[in-house]
């Protein structure tokens, strides 16, 4: 563990999850794959459009409806629905249709499991102090089997803006009922969620399972309180 700030007495912790827990890449590489098979079995017009076009629907889409840039899972659903126009141009078969397609995302997206050591770390945790995940994702925490450790679990939403906005680590704060140096938010990105939790008050920690961890590689406007080495480190704080 390296220290870079003296650390305040820690008596909740937030979490990212993707990229935090576990590597997010092959996930949605996998979750992608089997949407990809899906629309081209059953969605030749779709399935023939360009990255290009899909990124033109998606960017269309957060020009109309900036909130939906916070939302992920809902981007997705609105962006499949217009890339179905031509193969379904019912608006009821194809709001089905895309719900259809996203369901089928969505569960390869949380079809995967978490490591058991950092299963354990969560639930060591969750026996001495409250924990609650913050994520910019959509990651289902009840398919991957980690909802019990949490007493809540904050999606970025259309209403709830994505980290490194301050909403979510204030929302987590108000729900602990505790001053926000006495939580310790733990995340892989310097921006999203060291720097979303300095301008909130919070303590961090950067522990990231997807990439070796190299501040001279990094995007760096703030450092954390302390860089782990593992996540076990954390029960350090408990």
């Amino acid at each position: 563990m390296q220290c870079y700030r003296p650390v305040q007495p820690v008596k909740a912790m937030t979490f990212d999850l993707d990229d935090t827990l576990y590597d997010n890449g092959p996930v949605i590489k996998h979750a992608t794959g089997a949407l990809n098979q899906r629309i081209a079995a059953e969605f030749p017009q779709a399935a023939a459009l360009s990255p290009t076009q899909w990124a033109h629907i998606k960017q269309s889409l957060i020009l109309r409806t900036p909130g939906l840039a916070f939302d992920m899972g809902k981007l997705r659903y609105e962006s499949l629905f217009i890339a179905l126009a031509d193969d379904e141009p019912d608006d009821t078969a194809r709001h089905q249709a895309a719900q259809q397609l996203f369901d089928c995302f969505y569960a390869a997206r949380s079809d995967f499991e978490i490591a058991r050591d950092v299963r354990e770390v969560l639930k060591v945790l969750s026996q001495h102090i409250p924990l609650i995940a913050i994520t910019n994702g959509n990651v289902d925490t009840i398919k991957t089997g980690i909802d019990a450790y949490f007493t809540a679990t904050l999606h970025a939403s259309i209403t709830r803006p994505s980290k490194p906005h301050r909403a979510m680590f204030d929302e987590a704060v108000a729900l602990l009922n505790l001053t926000p140096e006495n939580v310790l938010h733990v995340g892989d990105n310097l921006e999203k969620d060291v720097l979303g939790a300095h301008r909130a008050g919070l303590q961090s920690a950067w522990f990231a399972a997807d990439r070796a961890m190299n501040l001279q590689h990094e995007p760096v406007s703030v450092l954390p309180s302390v860089q782990l080495a593992s996540l076990h480190e954390l029960t350090w704080f408990i």
